[in-house]
């Protein structure tokens, strides 16, 4: 299907954004690598800064949604509905890969429009894997665990690599845009769920190396 001009806008800036950072591309820049008219990006979003929002919103609307699909999943068991919310994250990420590093790059800068981020769809991150960690905990499927941290935790194994694509191909010699990584790194991911957060994992682990 033909991508829309509004489309092309989107993709040409995630693009430039990761390439250029947000403050070295121009609207000039934007237009040509979509090969659209200037005039096409102001009636569509005012400007670059209108642009900038559209792509964290569009961003973390998907992100959130794909959270509470997961969690949907929270009356069959907490290990179960924390690894889908795992799951649905890192196949999310996956597929957007050049909007998701750009994001989580721009995410760390303090600025009133982060700050409203934070406020709306992170804190709705944070109440959906509260819940599940604290169900967990409750059913005794969790060890008893500072719910912050394990948020803390979750979010470094899930963001890292695409934060950090460019230390993992030269140095690692791993790419996150791979199919096989995804797959690979993800069941680390349920390692982590199973050996550090479940209760009879742990104690386990802990009774075979004493």
């Amino acid at each position: 299907m033909k991508k829309t001009s509004k489309e092309l806008i989107v993709e040409a800036a995630v693009s430039l954004f990761n390439s250029k950072g947000f403050n070295g591309t121009s609207i000039r820049d934007i237009a040509e690598k979509a090969k659209v008219n200037a005039a096409n990006i102001a009636y569509y979003f005012k400007n670059k800064q209108g642009l900038l929002e559209h792509c964290f919103t569009m961003y973390f609307e998907g992100y959130v949604e794909e959270i509470e699909k997961g969690f949907e999943l929270i009356d069959e068991g907490a290990p179960g509905c924390l690894k889908k919310i795992a799951e649905n994250i890192m196949n999310y990420h996956y597929h957007n890969i050049a909007l998701t590093r750009f994001v989580l790059r721009e995410i760390s800068i303090d600025s009133q429009f982060v700050r409203e981020i934070m406020s709306t769809y992170l804190m709705k991150e944070r109440y959906y894997i509260s819940k599940v960690v604290e169900k967990g905990v409750k059913t005794r499927e969790f060890r008893h665990l500072m719910t912050d941290y394990v948020i803390l935790q979750l979010k470094g194994l899930l963001n890292m690599p695409f934060l950090n694509a460019q230390y993992m191909a030269e140095v690692l010699h791993v790419f996150p845009h791979e199919k096989y990584f995804a797959e690979k790194y993800l069941q680390e991911v349920f390692n982590w769920v199973d050996g550090v957060l479940c209760k009879h994992e742990y104690e386990k682990t802990v009774l075979a190396v004493y």
